[in-house]
């Protein structure tokens, strides 16, 4: 039992979904371990989203609302935490959910299909012998994917995400949105939009934008898109990421 007043309850919490999602076959080893690291570069930030991932929501939600196919890349940690957003953001966007796994089994991504559905997901591409289209120039299971979600997205939001897709998605000419913790990471670097942020709160605050957007005009939307800058944003969330860095020394920044 996680006493409320902890001062890291919400993490706590966090991480006994993800050891129940592993115990279910949605989430595996490996991903403890990402999410461990995760954490980390959240510490820094203070745990909270900052101005910055709030420009970069913003410009992701307009980039997804101009979109004629965008879908949403989802792993086993993203259904674990964020499976009942991820089907309303898809809603509100009309975008498709796909699953895509580096450490692809059939029953991993039944568990996980299964588990979209139970929050309200009625299709749900990338499983079994839908994935049967390839990323060209990737080498692991990440490279399989659905011909009528990934393969013919315009735009790809993919949360939690490695380096190597993030870079052949765009190779191939798609927008990709990521959101990833750590702006000094190859996915960070090369998408087209990166929010530094926790998924946990990214995707939420993706779906009350979304619901505020969804109205404007395409020329407001192209507006919020080009007046945003990746590489500016990511060395503004850095430089939040310093300061933390700072704050710790001081013992500013909560303790596990």
């Amino acid at each position: 039992m996680i006493p409320e007043n902890h001062p890291r309850a919400e993490s706590l919490r966090v991480r006994d979904r993800l050891v129940e999602c592993l115990r279910r076959g949605i989430v595996v080893e490996q991903g403890l371990i990402a999410h461990g690291r995760g954490e980390a570069f959240d510490y820094l930030l203070g745990e909270r989203t900052t101005m910055h991932a709030r420009e970069a929501i913003r410009a992701a939600v307009a980039m997804m609302l101009l979109a004629e196919h965008p879908v949403i890349s989802v792993n086993g940690n993203v259904a674990c935490l964020c499976a009942r957003d991820v089907v309303r953001l898809a809603s509100i966007l009309n975008a498709r959910i796909e699953v895509n796994l580096f450490y692809r089994s059939y029953e991993r991504e039944r568990a996980i299909e299964m588990l979209l559905r139970e929050n309200g997901a009625e299709m749900v591409y990338g499983v079994g012998e839908r994935a049967s289209m390839s990323i060209p120039e990737l080498m692991s299971e990440r490279r399989r994917v659905d011909r009528d979600g990934i393969y013919m997205a315009d735009v790809v939001l993919v949360p939690l995400e490695d380096g190597d897709r993030t870079e052949a998605l765009v190779r191939m000419g798609k927008k990709v949105i990521a959101i990833d913790l750590n702006p000094l990471s190859r996915t960070a670097r090369s998408a087209t939009i990166t929010i530094v942020d926790n998924v946990t709160r990214a995707v939420p605050l993706m779906v009350d934008m979304a619901s505020r957007l969804r109205g404007a005009s395409i020329d407001d939307l192209h507006a919020i898109v080009n007046s945003f800058s990746n590489a500016g944003n990511l060395e503004a969330s850095l430089a939040v990421i310093r300061d933390g860095v700072e704050r710790l020394g001081g013992g500013e920044v909560g303790s596990s």
